[in-house]
């Protein structure tokens, strides 16, 4: 226990190393390219420590199939696939085909090879059913928050034994911590949060960087 009085200051220790550690190992020049091209078109991209955390989650696995739920343009994509094996398929499922035009770009000017990333423009929760159960190494949720629940459902089926589910935005901006908070995207991701703990699929634990990124291992 610390004495009382010697707490003043903590806030910003805390916060200077968040800062430390999100920034200790550096992004590389796709991943700026792409973090460059994201701001040029006022979307949120993962922070560099999330960034990081997926290329070490990817390689820990030696993942050869990664599904990605929310391309943008390209940073995490970037991020995992700098993880995978080089033989790795990345499938990228978005929305907004705009955003995976771009992502494409960037990957092209890295010499990311074709095969390597299937870009799929469309609503996850259509294109999600259509992928195969438990042959996917890694499962990254970046996609629209109001669907976590399902999303996670659909990683359960898609995950082999031992696979590895990361589910960013966890603390939605400390607003999950807060419980009297039942805005829908705090409310929707607690469900998906208590889906992962209180089942028996996930063996999970929840890391403070970027927005909160929830790490599960398939059981």
């Amino acid at each position: 226990m610390n004495p009382v009085g010697k707490n003043s200051g903590r806030a910003g220790l805390w916060t200077n190393t968040q800062a430390f550690a999100e920034e200790l190992v550096s992004e590389s020049e796709g991943g700026r390219a792409a973090r460059k091209r994201a701001h040029e078109l006022g979307l949120e991209a993962i922070s560099i420590g999330v960034a990081s955390t997926l290329t070490m989650l990817a390689r820990a696995v030696g993942a050869k199939a990664v599904v990605e739920i929310g391309t943008g343009t390209g940073v995490s994509a970037g991020a995992l696939l700098a993880g995978m094996a080089a033989e790795g398929v990345l499938t990228s499922i978005d929305a907004e085909a705009e955003n995976q035009m771009v992502a494409r770009e960037v990957f092209n000017a890295e010499g990311v090879p074709l095969r390597r990333v299937r870009l799929i423009a469309g609503q996850p929760l259509v294109v999600l059913p259509k992928l195969s159960d438990a042959v996917y190494d890694l499962v990254f949720i970046d996609g629209d928050p109001l669907e976590f629940v399902e999303y996670v459902a659909q990683a359960e089926r898609l995950l082999r034994s031992g696979g590895v589910l990361a589910m960013h935005h966890a603390l939605w901006g400390g607003l999950v911590a807060d419980d009297r908070n039942e805005d829908d995207e705090p409310l929707i991701i607690r469900e998906a949060l208590d889906a992962i703990l209180e089942g028996d699929a996930f063996t999970a634990t929840l890391l403070p960087i970027g927005d909160g990124l929830l790490v599960a291992v398939r059981n």
